[in-house]
């Protein structure tokens, strides 16, 4: 089996297709999507979309992308709401994260003041939740691997996927030491992605999951077009035809790797 471990299923691109979506995707072979929530105003709405299907698992939390137009209050929201969930027997079955969380320094707006501070303040209290409620976090760390470890090293969590991840070797230690998989997708397909094709290629397959990020990230054969969920099992025969691997082992291995970090996740697929 493959599994789809970020997938923004109920992106404004998808509608009225997100179930028609997931449902050619397990078709295809991908028998797992993880749904991770960017803000306030989505957190029902994929926890909703993953309620209708066994095979689909969801995230709270609050995109940094999304920091600017969030409040003090929607981290309360987020709290009381994962202890709601944690503890409803039906609708809280399919919660298997925070996230997507994180710090972005690519986008200029959030390097300068205030968003700068604004979006690692929100960073940081997430992790704290994650942390409180036993949670792994799904991680957003684009070009901010160094200040996302730092706090991670200061704020403790069981883990989680550093997701898209385009750091270093030793920034790809530093998060597999911390107990977190790192998460490869349609970046990897291009051939001029060299730093990421090396580390796809070099790091312990027991590190590596894959994703889509569907709508985003579409791989090369895909690219400019919109990604979507069912692209992931040719992202994962790429993978292992870069490591020289049967699809087979690439599936199994891979897939071990998002239940092994998502054990809520794994409790389900050993119940069913």
């Amino acid at each position: 089996m493959w599994i789809d471990s970020h997938c923004h299923l109920d992106a404004s691109e998808f509608v009225g297709q997100s179930l028609t979506l997931a449902e050619e995707a397990a078709r295809m072979g991908v028998s797992a999507i993880v749904i991770p929530a960017v803000h306030r105003a989505n957190f029902s709405v994929v926890a909703q979309l993953a309620s209708q299907r066994t095979d689909c698992f969801f995230a709270l939390g609050i995109h940094p992308m999304y920091v600017a137009t969030s409040k003090e209050e929607d981290l309360v929201f987020l709290r009381a709401e994962i202890a709601r969930l944690l503890v409803d027997p039906v609708h809280g079955q399919g919660l298997v994260a925070v996230g997507e969380i994180g710090l972005d320094y690519f986008v200029p707006a959030l390097c300068e003041s205030p968003l700068k501070e604004k979006q690692e303040y929100f960073y940081s209290e997430q992790l704290k939740i994650a942390r409180d409620f036993d949670l792994p976090v799904l991680l957003h760390v684009r070009k901010s691997q160094d200040k996302i470890l730092k706090q991670l090293r200061r704020i403790v969590v069981p883990g989680g996927i550093a997701h898209a991840f385009n750091g270093s070797v030793q920034q790809a230690q530093q998060f597999i030491d911390l107990g977190f998989k790192l998460g490869f997708g349609g970046a990897m397909t291009f051939t001029r992605a060299l730093q990421i094709r090396r580390l796809a290629s070099d790091l312990p397959l027991s590190s590596i999951v894959l994703e889509t990020d569907a709508p985003d990230i579409a791989p090369r054969w895909c690219h400019p077009g919109i990604n979507s969920p069912g692209e992931l099992v040719q992202i994962g025969h790429e993978l292992a035809s870069l490591r020289g691997l049967s699809q087979f082992e690439t599936a199994k291995q891979t897939s071990q790797n998002v239940l092994a970090v998502l054990p809520r996740m794994r409790a389900h697929f050993i119940l069913r």
